[in-house]
């Protein structure tokens, strides 16, 4: 079974050993997307909405780099450090969504790097995926 690198320019470079995202079996697998500016590798806000807003921005490079959308979207998972945020990450993510909502799980946890608000990863479909 054949696996591809994904990167793109309009999201942030990895920072460590792992890749933007790797495309396999008909699927994108997607790093955890912080609202990181890729421009200046800094978080482009100090509020969850403007960080889960370019977290969703960075993931949709990625999927369309790998050929893919948040229409094919399988799973995601958001990881907050607060989830009294979840109502305002809930309607930054939904507005990038139509028709059916992909599977998700939301998780707090105690810390993300670079002391960021939030981060969300997802699955989706490529061009090769069927149903």
């Amino acid at each position: 079974m054949e696996r591809k690198v994904i990167t793109s320019r309009k999201a942030p470079a990895a920072v460590g050993p792992y890749s933007q995202a790797v495309a396999a079996a008909g699927f994108v697998f997607t790093a955890g997307q912080l609202g990181l500016d890729p421009a200046t590798g800094k978080l482009a806000g100090d509020d969850v909405k403007t960080q889960a807003e370019r977290a969703l921005d960075n993931l949709d490079a990625l999927l369309k780099a790998a050929g893919a959308s948040f229409g094919s979207v399988v799973k995601a998972t958001v990881f907050l450090k607060d989830l009294a945020d979840f109502p305002i990450v809930n309607a930054a993510y939904k507005e990038r969504f139509t028709g059916d909502f992909p599977a998700r799980s939301t998780i707090q946890v105690a810390r993300l790097p670079m002391d960021a608000l939030v981060e969300i990863e997802m699955v989706a479909l490529t061009g090769a995926g069927e149903l």
